[in-house]
This record gives C-alpha cells, structure tokens and sequence, in this order.
C-alpha cells in the first residue's frame, strides 16, 4: 500500500497534466507497476494516464521499451542509459506526452559494491525535450525503496509537466 501522501502528490500530478493537456505513460522495473497503481488509483486518471509497462526482465525492456541489448549487456539494466531508453520507449510506444520509467535494485539481493541496494534511477521523457534521469539511492527494506521509487517518480514526472517551455 502507498502512502497516502503519495497519493496525494499523484491527483496533483494528474491534475497539472490535465490542465495542461498532457498524457502520461509508465515504464517500470522495480516498481513492477506501482507507478500505474497510484495514478490510476486517483478516480477520473484514464483521461490522462494512456497506460504502462512493467518490463522487469532484460528481454521485456527491449522488446517492448527498443532498450538495446548492447545498453543491458555492458552498463545494466540500472543504469542511466537504461532509464532514458526506458522513458523514450515509453513514450513512443504509448504515444504519450510525458514519459516516466523506473530501474533499480530494491533488495533485499541483488546489489554490489558498484550497485547497492536502494540505487535507483528514475527518467522522465517528455515530447520535444531532452530526456532527464536522475540517479537516487533510497534507505529501507524492499517496500520502502519502491514507495521512496514511486513518491520520487511522481515528483519527478511533476517537475517535468510544469514548464510548457523549457
């Protein structure tokens, strides 16, 4: 369950989106669909939020997403490179305005001395302007990076629907 706060932050989101005549999509990889859940948890979000998609493995985020195989095989699954692809691929597959994509290592496992758990990298893509993804690191257990993963994915996904110019 998220926070309620969360929530909150999504209806603002849609809101903005709304009132600037925006439609969003989710690419998700640890969040493994979280993002989705809190925008449509919010009631009238189906005239902005087109859809989502949770590639969790490697060969989802290319067939689905276009990330290269090249990206996965040498950078990672998370990494910066991968959350552009993500976000771009989101957004030319939904046809969407705004993009959000999500990857990262949520543990308990699965993390390194390069890698921690908690690392996570979260990009925004929005029509006509560059993409941007920035690189996080979250305390807590499992439940708490993909609740920290999804409140910044929000903001992040607001702060790249404000301007309508940049």
């Amino acid at each position: 369950m998220l926070p309620a706060a969360t929530l909150e932050s999504a209806a603002a989101l849609l809101d903005l989106l709304r009132s600037r005549g925006l439609t969003v999509a989710t690419a998700e990889s640890c969040t493994g669909g979280l993002i989705a859940a809190a925008l449509t948890a919010v009631p009238g979000s189906s005239d902005v939020v087109l859809g989502g998609f949770v590639t969790y493995s490697n060969g989802m985020k290319t067939r689905l997403l276009g990330v290269p195989e090249e990206i996965l095989s040498t950078v990672g699954a998370v990494s910066e490179a991968c959350a552009e692809r993500m976000a771009s691929g989101a957004l030319h597959a939904a046809g969407a305005d705004i993009a959000v994509a999500v990857t990262g290592i949520a543990g308990p496992g699965g993390g390194s001395a390069e890698k921690p758990v908690g690392l996570v990298y979260i990009g925004v893509a929005r029509r006509g302007m560059p993409t941007e993804v920035r690189r996080h690191l979250f305390p807590g257990d499992r439940a708490e990076v993909r609740a920290a993963t999804v409140a910044e994915a929000v903001q992040s996904t607001m702060r790249m629907a404000e301007p309508l110019t940049r």
